[in-house]
């Protein structure tokens, strides 16, 4: 499983992934709120199965 996410995405996706999460305990305290942990994983991890199943890849190629 090699990443296919780039820094910036990869923070968009934990402020994003937070963001949800925090609405499990505060604001409306729905279990909406943790959907939050798919943005939040993707991100720590650096690797998401939609962009592999579509064939994106938002993080720069390696150079040799």
């Amino acid at each position: 499983m090699s990443r296919n996410a780039a820094g910036w995405d990869r923070a968009i996706r934990i402020v994003l992934g937070a963001v949800l999460l925090s609405l499990c305990f505060v604001g409306p305290r729905t279990a909406w709120g943790l959907l939050g942990l798919i943005p939040l994983g993707t991100g720590l991890v650096g690797y998401c199965p939609l962009y592999q199943l579509f064939g994106v890849k938002t993080c720069p190629s390696p150079s040799r």
